[in-house]
């Protein structure tokens, strides 16, 4: 009796383990998934803020204003 709770011990230790594994693996997937989409976001952010600055540099220049970033 004694040996079958060691190995049921050990066979749901084992389970455990092999559960925690796959719940880890699955959450390291989904961070590495929004590590990419927040890089995403970044990029398309920096882009959009470059065309505002060049829209915004040519409506300054087309209404005869200092151009914002320039030396005047």
């Amino acid at each position: 009796m004694k040996n079958f709770a060691t190995l049921g011990a050990l066979v749901l230790s084992l389970a455990l383990i092999i559960y925690l594994y796959v719940r880890v693996s699955s959450t390291e997937r989904q961070l590495a998934e929004a590590q990419r989409r927040m890089a995403d976001c970044e990029q398309v952010t920096f882009q959009l803020q470059n065309q505002l600055s060049q829209q915004a540099r040519i409506q300054a220049r087309e209404a005869g204003e200092p151009v914002p970033g320039e030396a005047e």
